[in-house]
C-alpha cells in the first residue's frame, strides 16, 4: 500500500473542505493499513535525508521531514480523538496495536544518528534560516538527543525497551480508567433520591431501571452540589476516590510500573529523574523553579482552604447540628454558603446558561469582538460522531473583499460511555504554509446531554469549560506558521494552557455575560443585579479549588522525582506513597482531596502531562498578569484582541512563546495578579 492509496481514505488526500478527514467513509480497519503506509513513507524519508551527500539544505532536510509529519499526522490526529471521544471496542483495539507500533518507530526515527548529524549540519550554516527554521532545527536537535540519538548502541536498546513498555502501559491505563470511571455509575432507584437537582438535570440521569450518576474524571463530582441527600454524597464520593482500586480496574500495579520504568529512562539519559528530564523540555527549564512557584502557592492556598472549612462547619452546624463536616458535604454547603453571603443560587442561574445561547452569545460573540472572526454552521460536513456540530470559521475581509475561511471548528459538547472524562482540544489538521492547510480543530467536554426535545442548561464552571477550551481552538484556528510541527498549540507544556486560561476571562466581562445570559424560555436577560453577584463572588471557594489543584500537581511531582528502586513495588505502596507525599508537602487536609488521585490520574499516567501537570499554574502566571494587560488598555477591544493574536497566538511554537507574551506585557511575567485573583495575598 502507498501512501496516496486512494481505497484508504486516511491516505489518500482528503478532497473534502479544509481537508477534514472524510469520516463518510473512514472505520475502524482503515487505521492499521494507514498508519504502516504512512510510518514507512517516513522512516524512508528519514532514510534518504541521512544518506544524503549534498550539503544539508531545508530543502532536502527539514522540508520533507515536515511532509512526513503531515502524512503521519494524518492518520493519528483523527485516531487519537476517536479513541478518547468514542472509543468504541474497535477503536480501543486499533488504539492497542497502534500504540506499540507507533512508540518503536518513534525510537527508530529519533535515534537515527545519520538524521541528527544532517540537522547539526544544517544548524552550523545560519546565513540562510529564518527564525522559524532556526529554532524548529534547534528544536528537533534537542528532541532527538532528549530520545537518546547520541547513546551507545546498547544504550539505546535498553531505551527502545522502557520505551515499549512504557507506551503500553500508558494504553493500559487509559483503558482501564475509562472502564472503572463506567463501573464506578451510582445507581439509585428513587428519583426523590436526587432532591435539590433541577429537574432537567435528574432527567439526564434517567435509565430504564432508575438513575445513574456517571463519575466523571476528577475527584470532585460537581453533582455534589445540588444532592441534598447526605448518604448519597458520601455514596458518590466514595465511588468517586475509589475508583480504580479494586479488580478488575485496579490501575496502582500500572502506576507503579510506569513511575519506575520512567525513572530508569531518565537515568539512562543522564537525568536524575523523570521530572528534572522534562522540565529542561519546558519553558520552566528546571525542577528548582517549579518547586518555588509550589511552595509559593502551597501554604497560602491550604491556609484559605482551612480558613473556609471552618465557615462550612458553622453553616452545616446551622442546617444538621453535631454533624461533623466531610469532603462530600463541601461542595453541596458552600453552595449554601455562597447563596446565604451573595444572596443568590446557581441553580436559579441555570435556566440562563443554555448550551446553544452560550456559545453563539457568549463564546463566538467575545471571538467576533476581539478578533473579528464569524462562524457559520456545516451541516453538510459529516463528523467522526453524529453528535459533532460543525462550523467554519471566518476572518473579518479586507473592505471589498469577500470571507476568509480560516479553518472548521468541531464541537463535541455530550457526555457518553465511550467518550473519556474531562475536556479537551485537538486537531484533526494543523494549519501550515508548507503544504497550504488551514486548521481543523474539535472541542470536546463532558456535558450531560438533555432528554430529546429540552435544552441543555449548563452549571457556571461548564461555561467557563466551555471558554477555556475555546482558548486552545483559537491557538490552533490563527497559527501561522510555515511548518507542522510549530502550528498552533505544539509549544511547551507549561505554556499551552496559557491562551485558554486567558480566553476564561471573557466569560465574566460584564458586556458578554450579559449577551449570553438570557433565560431559555423568555429571552430575558439575567438580573444585573444577580451578575454582580455572580462577579463578586468569583472569589468564592479558591481556598478548595486552588488546594485540589496544586495537591495533584505536587503529586505529579513527587511521582517523577523517585528514582527507580524508590517506587513502591505493591499496590498498598501505591496508597501509602500518595497520602505520605500530601502530607510531607503541607496538604495534610483531608476534607479537600486531590483533583486528581493517583489511580485515575489520567494526565500523568496516560496523557502528555506527566512531571508536567504543574503547567496550568506557570501557565496561569502568564494569564492573570496578561488578564491585568487587558484591564489596562481597556478590554474587550478589536485593538487589544488583534495584538493578542499577533503576539502570542499567530507564532505557534516557531519561536521561543515567552518572547511572545514579554513583547505583549513589555517585561517578563510577574505572579503578583495571579496571587490577587486566587486570595493568596494575605
Amino acid at each position: 500500500m502507498t501512501a496516496y492509496d486512494s481505497t484508504n481514505p486516511l491516505l489518500a488526500p482528503s478532497a473534502l473542505p479544509y481537508q477534514i478527514p472524510n469520516f463518510r467513509r473512514i472505520t475502524a480497519d482503515h487505521y492499521l493499513p494507514a498508519l504502516r503506509a504512512a510510518l514507512a513513507q517516513q522512516a524512508a524519508t528519514v532514510a534518504a535525508i541521512g544518506a544524503e551527500t549534498r550539503p544539508p539544505t531545508t530543502a532536502n532536510v527539514l522540508d520533507p521531514w515536515e511532509r512526513s509529519v503531515a502524512a503521519v499526522n494524518a492518520v493519528t490526529h483523527p485516531l487519537f480523538n476517536q479513541v478518547s471521544a468514542d472509543g468504541t471496542a474497535a477503536f480501543q483495539a486499533v488504539n492497542l496495536q497502534a500504540s506499540p507500533l507507533l512508540a518503536s518507530h518513534h525510537d527508530d526515527i529519533f535515534m537515527n544518528r545519520a538524521f541528527l548529524a544532517r540537522l547539526k549540519g544544517l544548524a552550523a550554516n545560519q546565513r540562510d534560516l529564518s527564525p522559524e527554521q532556526s529554532h524548529r532545527i534547534a528544536e528537533m536537535i534537542r528532541d532527538f538527543t532528549r530520545a537518546g540519538a547520541d547513546l551507545p548502541t546498547p544504550e539505546q536498546a535498553q531505551l527502545r525497551e522502557l520505551n515499549t513498555r512504557i507506551n503500553e502501559l500508558q494504553t493500559a491505563f487509559e483503558q482501564a480508567v475509562l472502564e472503572a470511571g463506567n463501573a464506578a455509575a451510582v445507581t439509585v432507584a428513587d428519583r426523590a433520591a436526587l432532591a435539590g437537582l433541577p429537574d432537567d438535570a435528574a432527567d439526564a440521569l434517567a435509565t430504564a431501571d432508575g438513575y445513574a450518576i456517571d463519575i466523571k474524571l476528577p475527584t470532585a463530582q460537581l453533582i455534589l452540589e445540588s444532592l441534598d441527600d447526605r448518604d448519597l454524597r458520601e455514596r458518590v464520593q466514595k465511588a468517586s476516590e475509589g475508583r480504580a482500586l479494586r479488580p478488575p480496574h485496579d490501575t496502582r500495579p500500572l502506576v507503579a510500573e510506569l513511575a519506575a520504568l520512567r525513572a530508569r529512562r531518565a537515568r539512562l539519559l543522564g537525568f536524575p529523574n523523570h521530572a528534572a528530564y522534562v522540565a529542561q523540555g519546558e519553558t520552566a527549564g528546571t525542577t528548582k523553579r517549579i518547586d518555588g512557584l509550589l511552595s509559593e502557592l502551597t501554604p497560602r492556598a491550604v491556609a484559605n482552604a482551612r480558613l473556609e472549612g471552618a465557615a462550612l462547619q458553622q453553616r452545616l452546624d446551622a442546617e444538621d447540628p453535631g454533624a461533623q463536616l466531610r469532603s462530600s458535604d463541601w461542595l453541596h454547603t458552600a453552595a449554601k454558603l455562597r447563596a446565604d453571603t451573595f444572596g443568590f443560587d446557581m441553580n436559579q442561574v441555570r435556566p440562563y446558561l443554555e448550551l446553544e445561547t452560550v456559545v453563539r452569545d457568549g463564546v463566538f460573540f467575545a471571538a467576533s469582538e476581539l478578533f473579528g472572526i464569524s462562524f457559520a454552521p456545516r451541516p453538510d460536513i459529516v463528523a467522526y460522531h453524529p453528535d459533532v456540530r460543525v462550523f467554519e470559521v471566518f476572518d473579518q475581509p479586507e473592505p471589498g473583499a469577500r470571507n476568509s475561511g480560516i479553518g472548521l471548528y468541531l464541537a463535541d459538547w455530550f457526555t457518553r460511555d465511550t467518550k473519556a472524562g474531562g475536556a479537551w482540544m485537538n486537531t484533526l489538521v494543523d494549519q501550515n504554509h508548507l503544504l497550504g492547510q488551514r486548521s481543523v480543530v474539535v472541542n470536546n467536554l463532558n456535558i450531560n446531554k438533555p432528554a430529546p426535545g429540552e435544552p441543555a442548561l449548563l452549571r457556571w464552571d461548564e461555561v467557563i469549560t466551555l471558554f477555556h477550551e475555546f482558548g486552545h481552538a483559537l491557538h490552533a484556528l490563527f497559527s501561522d506558521v510555515t511548518y507542522p510541527s510549530s502550528s498552533g498549540t505544539n509549544v511547551p507544556r507549561d505554556f499551552v494552557e496559557y491562551p485558554s486560561q486567558v480566553n476564561e476571562m471573557w466569560a465574566w466581562e460584564p458586556r458578554v455575560l450579559a449577551n449570553f445570559a438570557r433565560h431559555y424560555k423568555t429571552g430575558e436577560p439575567l438580573d444585573p443585579a444577580i451578575v454582580d453577584k455572580i462577579l463578586a463572588a468569583r472569589q468564592f471557594g479558591e481556598g478548595f479549588a486552588t488546594t485540589e489543584y496544586l495537591a495533584a500537581a505536587v503529586l505529579d511531582q513527587a511521582w517523577h522525582r523517585l528514582g527507580p528502586n524508590e517506587v513502591p513495588a505493591d499496590p498498598a505502596g501505591v496508597t501509602d506513597f500518595e497520602e505520605s507525599a500530601l502530607t510531607d508537602a503541607g496538604f495534610d487536609y483531608p476534607l479537600v482531596p486531590p483533583r486528581y488521585r493517583s489511580t485515575y490520574f489520567k494526565h500523568i499516567f496516560a496523557g502528555g502531562y506527566s512531571a508536567a501537570y504543574y503547567a496550568y499554574i506557570f501557565s496561569e502566571v502568564l494569564d492573570a498578569d496578561t488578564v491585568a494587560w487587558y484591564a489596562e488598555n481597556g478590554g474587550l477591544t478589536r485593538a487589544n484582541g488583534e495584538r493578542f493574536r499577533r503576539e502570542v497566538l499567530a507564532p505557534g511554537g516557531s519561536g521561543n512563546p515567552l518572547s511572545g507574551f514579554e513583547s505583549l506585557r513589555g517585561r517578563p511575567a510577574r505572579v503578583d495578579a495571579l496571587l490577587r485573583r486566587r486570595g493568596l495575598t494575605g
